[in-house]
């Protein structure tokens, strides 16, 4: 997934700040981003420089000028093109499972405590995406149907939390049964 086209994407919606993108991106629960400034700024100078985005500073008093981005007819077809790629296999990278492969060397009880926190982190993940689908920040609903869409997004994310719990559960309930025979 492209930075740069997911900020294409939101200024398709709506014209943004550098700024307004930050925070769209760091209250997301979904992207892989941490809205770092730097990927930001330098996305934006690539869609401007690619003519994909127009730029119309606004004078503030006492504060600096706003650059306020919109998405211009040639970015809406670079966003069409992008959308329309053959989608890629599902990436999951759970740093948790590599850390949990040599999990053998501890005592039951502190894979238990691993899976536990692991848990947790997972039920907080499932708490917050249920907030943030409540709240729906930064989500466009243009057309029934994009509303349907995002909303459905939201909800395989959830899904997949959800699963991973159900998981989590199933593992520790299959390590607690096994434990007398494990050792």
């Amino acid at each position: 997934m492209s930075i740069k086209h997911v900020i294409l994407g939101y200024l398709s919606w709506q014209p943004l700040t550098g700024y307004d993108l930050k925070k769209i991106i760091a209250a997301s629960e979904t992207l892989p981003w941490s809205a770092n400034n730097n990927q930001i700024y330098r996305a934006l100078v690539q869609l401007h420089e690619d003519g994909w985005v127009s730029k119309m500073v606004e004078n503030q008093e006492g504060a600096p000028d706003r650059h306020v981005y919109r998405a211009t007819d040639a970015g809406r077809k670079a966003l069409r093109d992008w959308v329309q790629t053959p989608p890629g296999p599902p990436q999951s990278k759970k740093a948790f499972l590599h850390q949990l492969m040599w999990g053998d060397c501890l005592e039951g009880e502190q894979v238990d405590s691993l899976l536990a926190a692991y848990l947790e982190e997972v039920n907080n993940k499932v708490f917050l995406l249920r907030v943030q689908a409540d709240r729906k920040p930064d989500t466009p609903d243009r057309t029934p149907r994009e509303a349907f869409l995002w909303k459905s997004i939201c909800q395989n994310w959830i899904g997949q939390y959800e699963a991973e719990a159900h998981w989590i559960r199933e593992t520790r309930r299959a390590l607690q049964e096994n434990a007398p025979r494990w050792g």
